[in-house]
């Protein structure tokens, strides 16, 4: 049977808990914390006060939830998993080095991850069990380890390893998943002296080229790109090792492998673009549609996905 204890010593009326939710056995509520209906919490929890908690969640056994979490709706958190809010515990400066912890809505935390202070764990992101999450996670992705990386991203589904093209009349554009993206396998030669592939704007890459830039000395921690653009088009081309690159349309996420410099994706506008899991000695060409105008990147996925259902 489960009970709903509050301290002792609160006014039961500063602890909002709301409809439908349980607080089980050996699980402490300061006054002041704030608990959304329908949350579970398990045994041997405890809920500091300046504590917000949204609808739908699930709090395995053993977890504190200290003062500064923000956790949003339909957050599952498994047993004992670590948070911090303190990045200098031994200070005694508080509040002065209290950080803000959010969690955002549907994310998944692994039993036994430790969560640094100040992080942001992004929409429907998944933590491994185990992991340390020293920084911020993007929406939709999945990390593990120690300290936690990005090894995946949530429903991407794996692209199909593109051939070389047997002959030149066999290059040209291979559909994907997600709407309005699509690899290419560019025209390759290749003799007794080298290797060539070349690409023709406005033919092979299907826009006017009005901007170019490179990227590299990536280390394989890092992840780029984690935008869309209004107006502008894209063309990849890693002309050196290997990336991998995600493209999420709001409804259909795929990953792609570029690791051949005869291969490139078209990222149109109104695509949620990622790059990451870059070789050591990789290099990322893009071409892109338009000169470099701020006001055309989207980076906050939460507007990206409103504008989709705009636009839809």
């Amino acid at each position: 049977m489960s009970s709903s204890f509050v301290h002792p010593l609160a006014d039961v009326k500063s602890t909002r808990i709301g409809e439908n939710s349980r607080v089980w056995q050996f699980s402490i509520v300061l006054p002041g914390a704030e608990i959304g209906r329908d949350v579970n919490i398990c045994s041997h929890c405890f809920i500091e006060d300046d504590v917000v908690i949204g609808n739908g969640v699930t709090i395995k056994n053993g977890v504190q939830i200290w003062n500064g979490l923000r956790i949003e709706d339909g957050v599952f958190i498994g047993p004992n998993v670590s948070f911090s809010n303190d990045r200098f515990p031994r200070s005694r400066e508080w509040p002065a080095t209290f950080a803000v912890t959010k969690i955002r809505e549907r994310a998944s935390i692994g039993a036994g991850a430790v969560v640094l202070p100040g992080v942001e764990i992004g929409r429907n992101a998944m933590i491994g069990a185990g992991a340390v999450v020293t920084r911020s996670v993007p929406p939709n992705a999945i990390v593990v380890g120690n300290p936690a990386k990005i090894v995946g991203y949530v429903d991407a589904a794996r692209g199909e390893k593109i051939a070389p093209a047997p002959c030149i009349s066999e290059v040209g554009p291979l559909n994907t998943r997600v709407k309005g993206v699509a690899l290419y396998n560019m025209p390759r030669v290749a003799d007794i002296r080298g290797s060539l592939t070349v690409g023709e704007f406005e033919r092979s890459i299907p826009f006017p080229v009005k901007r170019y830039f490179m990227v590299f000395d990536v280390p394989s921690v890092e992840t780029r790109g984690e935008h869309a653009h209004r107006e502008c088009h894209q063309f990849l081309i890693c002309v050196r090792g290997s990336c991998a690159v995600v493209a999420d349309d709001g409804s259909n996420r795929q990953e792609f492998l570029l690791d051949r410099p005869d291969v490139g994706v078209h990222l149109p506008p109104m695509i949620w673009g990622i790059q990451y899991k870059y070789s050591s000695d990789a290099v990322l060409l893009v071409f892109a549609s338009h000169h470099y105008e701020n006001s055309d990147y989207i980076r906050d996925y939460s507007e990206f996905g409103r504008l989709i259902g705009e636009k839809s």
